[in-house]
């Protein structure tokens, strides 16, 4: 068995997205600190905000990456792995690969959230297109002074731009034959050039970081080239990754060639734990949210239970 970690992207944050794990002592310090850059209890928070914090770009960012952290830190896997991260699932993925602390992780992300805010334009945001070629994805968003912001599997495409043009390019989607296409809870165009001027002031607070080398039996994968993070010389990726394209059928492409087998996302959300089940249904693959008990999943990725 060869196991993958997937760290989950902003958009599917929700209120109980911590429930599973409030009464387990290795997430009380990464919720501390979520806390303390949230400026409340982060339980509180969730319970009081509304949807628009919840939403915003930095919240969204903060509350992802540590649903991801506190999801790893609980399950504590002593197995070799994988580990990958979808948009800021990224800085996810290096954090639960140990190059940084999560303390670090978390406050790098909110650096990286920062930057992006400052760069973006104050109605840009993101939306998706379902069912066309890549070429004529590339072509409409062209049209609309949009760009394909993620590759996604089974002709899924992220795109990236002015709320209101996202919202015309989808709506000219759907003429054009789309299965699906409409604007996401995202409020930043992240991954288009729309946001490079957030990628120097990223990549200054990265290279203060004093990054790690991923701790022994944890491979990290970047999900801009599907290459192999060693730490330091990596840092100049990271930050391009702000107004860079992602390809994330790449990824899960490079994953299952590196012989993956047991997939999980550690949330929130099923997102890419679906992507895989649709694009891989032989793969074994199941989300966070998939079960009700640290020891369902624990059991799932030991190959002794199946059952949520």
């Amino acid at each position: 068995m060869t196991l993958a970690l997937l760290c989950s992207g902003q958009g599917r944050q929700d209120r109980a997205m911590f429930d599973l794990f409030v009464d387990d002592a290795r997430a009380a310090p990464i919720l501390t600190e979520a806390g303390a850059l949230l400026g409340q209890d982060i339980r509180t928070f969730l319970q009081t905000v509304d949807d628009a914090t919840l939403f915003a770009n930095r919240t969204s960012q903060i509350l992802c990456v540590t649903r991801g952290l506190v999801a790893a830190a609980c399950l504590a896997p002593t197995m070799p792995f994988t580990v990958a991260g979808y948009s800021v699932g990224e800085m996810t993925a290096w954090g639960v690969a140990g190059v940084w602390t999560p303390e670090q992780t978390l406050r790098l992300t909110a650096s990286r959230a920062e930057a992006m805010d400052a760069a973006s334009g104050p109605n840009d945001g993101l939306g998706f297109v379902r069912g066309l070629a890549c070429d004529h994805v590339e072509a409409l968003v062209a049209g609309f002074d949009c760009a394909i912001a993620i590759v996604n599997p089974g002709q899924l495409f992220v795109i990236g731009g002015a709320r209101e043009t996202v919202q015309r390019c989808c709506a000219a989607a759907m003429e054009e034959g789309a299965i699906a296409a409409r604007p996401i809870a995202v409020h930043v165009a992240s991954h288009t050039r729309r946001l490079s001027h957030a990628v120097g002031v990223f990549r200054a607070q990265l290279e203060t970081s004093e990054p790690a080398r991923p701790v022994r039996g944890r491979t990290l994968i970047t999900a801009s080239d599907a290459s192999i993070v060693s730490g330091q010389r990596d840092l100049p990726g990271l930050a391009a990754q702000i107004d860079t394209m992602i390809d994330w059928a790449a990824t899960l492409e490079a994953l299952v060639e590196r012989g993956v087998d047991r997939l999980l996302e550690l949330g929130p959300g099923t997102p890419l734990a679906d992507m895989v089940r649709t694009t891989y249904p032989a793969l074994a693959v199941r989300s966070f949210d998939d079960f009700r008990s640290l020891q369902g999943v624990a059991g799932w990725i030991a190959g002794t239970a199946y059952g949520a």
